[in-house]
C-alpha cells in the first residue's frame, strides 16, 4: 500500500470515495447472475538468448548468459473472477482502445453469457473507458455490450485495491520472471499458467473491509 502515502489532500475526498465504493463492491454476497471481475494489464519484454543456456546438472541450476538480444514487447491483459476461481490471461501486441473493447466483448460473449450483468473493477487508465466501446464496434453493438457492464474505479494512486494487480503479480514471479523469446512462446507459456492456476481454483481471499479503512487510512479521511 505504499501509494497512498503520496495521495495529495485535496485528492483525499475522491480517493475515499472511489475505494469505500471498490471495498463495498468486493463484500457483496456472491452472485452467478453478477459476476466480479477485476481487469488490469501488463507489459513483458520479449528477450533471445544470445548464448545457448548450460542445461541444469546434479547440484547445479540452469545457467543463462547476461547477455541477450530484445525482441519487443507484448501486451498482458488480467481478467480475473475472484469468487468463480477464474482468470483469462490475453496476450496482445498493444493496449489500445480496440484491444480494451475486444475483452469486454469476450468477457460478454464467451466468458459470462448468462450473466445479467457483469461487476467490472479496474483503473481509470484513458483506454477504459465505454467510449472504447464505440471506437471499435458499431454504435448497436457498443451499446448492448455496455449494457452488460457495471463499471467501479479503483481511485487514482490506489491500484493496490484492484484483485487482478494481485493476480498479476502472481503471474509475474511464477511465470514471467523468465526470459521469453517471442510471443508465440509467451502466450504458451501464459496459458499454461492460467489452466493450472484454473484447475487449482486458486483466488484471493480480500478481507480489506470498509470499517478497516476508516481506522488503518484514518489519515486520508478529510476533516468535518
Amino acid at each position: 500500500m505504499k501509494e497512498q502515502w503520496c495521495i495529495p489532500p485535496k485528492e483525499n475526498a475522491a480517493f475515499v470515495c472511489n475505494m469505500e465504493d471498490v471495498l463495498e463492491v468486493y463484500h457483496q454476497e456472491h452472485d452467478p447472475k453478477r459476476p466480479l471481475v477485476c481487469f488490469d494489464e501488463s507489459s513483458k519484454q520479449q528477450v533471445k538468448e544470445t548464448r545457448t543456456p548450460l542445461p541444469a546438472r546434479p547440484g547445479q541450476v540452469e545457467k543463462y548468459d547476461y547477455e541477450y538480444e530484445r525482441n519487443g514487447s507484448s501486451n498482458v491483459f488480467m481478467m480475473f473472477a475472484p469468487l468463480e476461481s477464474w482468470r483469462k490471461v490475453k496476450v496482445t501486441e498493444q493496449r489500445t482502445m480496440v484491444d480494451w473493447a475486444g475483452c469486454m466483448r469476450e468477457l460478454v460473449d464467451i466468458y459470462f453469457p448468462e450473466a445479467e450483468k457483469i461487476i467490472l473493477v479496474m483503473d481509470n487508465l484513458n483506454t477504459h473507458k465505454p467510449a472504447s466501446l464505440y471506437e471499435a464496434f458499431a454504435p448497436e453493438e457498443a451499446r448492448r455490450i455496455m449494457e452488460k457492464l457495471e463499471i467501479h474505479y479503483t481511485p487514482k494512486h490506489g491500484s493496490w485495491l484492484n484483485m487482478a494487480e494481485i493476480e498479476l503479480s502472481v503471474l509475474g514471479k511464477q511465470c514471467l520472471h523468465r526470459r521469453m523469446p517471442d510471443q508465440l512462446y509467451l502466450k504458451r507459456e501464459v496459458s499454461a499458467w492460467q489452466d493450472q492456476r484454473n484447475s487449482a481454483a486458486f483466488t484471493v481471499n480480500w478481507r480489506f473491509t470498509t470499517a478497516d479503512a476508516r481506522i488503518k487510512l484514518k489519515r486520508l479521511y478529510p476533516s468535518i
